[in-house]
């Protein structure tokens, strides 16, 4: 599929920030007063910051708040509604910290369960999809909690727990993109299920000469060569760096700093290749996917 930058950066921040809001909310660390302030002030900014970023990708901006009603079949409006519910009972465990120094845990508790119910409700979104196998499968999930875990453990001080997340989200990752690989030929979608015709079919000519919204926005060819270099580039910054800087160097503000600038790079790169390398069926229709 064609990599949305709008919803590429609403991924990484808002999964960051929810992450840190998580561990702000059951008490790793418990803060008060100007620290709470500025904990907070990263927090609301990235997870705000990034679902502001989402709406740049909707075609019609205006009717952004009908996708509320929808919360009985539709991830994106749980989303909507863990998001907005999750950011008002954070919002107001904050300000009892910030303003009057008192941690409210039940609802540092209800607000960190809801961060984590946003962030798997996006995952959800691209998970429940079977018309993209390649997200079609449990590691979505998987790697989207285990990227906003590992961002809130690096942002909120929580070294040791940081490098067991960075690890995990690694090694999800890359199983993420083992499997799939094999998830096209899994679901066993072929022009013959495509089109419900019978014996070996092949595309004769494609339905149009030009460019259409679906061959733009669906079918997007990213070279396995370059697809491998991101992969690697994508690891080394995610989880490799962060961990040896965490582990191998004394904790410091400055290192601290520069693992959290890699490990969002290595997600911005991540999370273009989730993208880039989706395959949707549709692509059967104009010749995707042909058999030698």
């Amino acid at each position: 599929m064609q990599p949305a930058p709008s919803v590429i950066i609403f991924s990484t921040l808002s999964g960051a920030g929810f992450g840190l809001l998580f561990f702000l909310g059951i008490g790793f660390p418990v803060v008060s007063g100007g620290v709470a302030f500025v904990f907070y002030l990263i927090a609301f900014g990235l997870a705000v910051g990034g679902l502001l970023a989402s709406v740049f990708h909707l075609g019609n901006k205006k009717n952004a708040w009908k996708s509320f009603s929808q919360w009985r079949t539709s991830w994106l409006s749980r989303e909507g509604w863990f998001a907005v519910v999750g950011l008002l009972v954070m919002g107001l465990y904050a300000f009892l910290q910030v303003f009057f120094d008192t941690t409210v845990f039940t609802l540092g508790f209800t607000g960190a369960a809801l961060s984590l119910a946003t962030v798997f409700a996006t995952s959800m979104i691209y998970a429940q999809l079977r018309t993209i196998p390649r997200w079609n499968q449990p590691a979505t999930p998987g790697f989207f909690l285990s990227a906003s875990l590992a961002g809130g453990a690096l942002l909120s001080g929580n070294v040791t727990t940081a490098v067991i997340f960075l690890i995990i989200l690694g090694a999800i990752t890359v199983f993420h993109w083992w499997k799939g690989d094999q998830r096209f030929a899994e679901a066993g979608s072929t022009i013959e299920t495509a089109t419900q015709l019978k014996g070996r079919v092949s595309l004769w000519e494609k339905p149009h000469t030009g460019q259409n919204y679906l061959t733009h926005e669906m079918i997007f060819h990213v070279a396995r060569k370059h697809a491998v270099k991101l992969r690697v580039i994508a690891i080394l910054a995610m989880s490799v760096v962060p961990v040896v800087l965490l582990v191998l160097f004394p904790v410091h503000h400055v290192l601290a700093a520069i693992a959290v600038l890699s490990y969002l790079a290595g997600v911005f790169v991540q999370r273009w290749l989730f993208f880039a390398e989706a395959e949707h069926v549709v692509g059967l229709y104009y010749g995707a996917h042909a058999r030698a």
